[in-house]
């Protein structure tokens, strides 16, 4: 789709006018992504193509080997399991 930034952004409102209300909450969330500094940053950051180093060699693998006799542990687990509440993890970000 070509246009100037104007016509993208009249496009844009247009078409979130006729989503369904799940589906603006779904387009919001990704809108609010898109204009935090720090997703902008990371995803417009540099590709990390440093070698590894032998301990995170030795982790990684560690953790693949794992991964074959266990089922991973949810975050919300992991959460739970630190008994901290995906809200307030959000409200730390958020606060940073």
């Amino acid at each position: 789709m070509a246009g100037n930034g104007e016509t993208e952004k009249q496009r844009a409102h247009e078409l979130i006018e006729k989503l369904a209300p799940k589906q603006a909450l779904a387009v919001v969330g990704l809108l609010e992504k898109m204009l935090d500094p720090v997703s902008r940053a990371i995803a417009n950051a540099p590709v990390d193509d440093e070698p590894l180093s032998p301990n995170q060699e030795k982790s990684l693998n560690e953790a693949k080997e794992w991964l074959k006799h266990n089922k991973p542990i949810a975050h919300e687990q992991v959460l739970a399991d630190l008994g901290i509440t995906p809200e307030e993890l959000d409200h730390f970000i958020k606060s940073t």
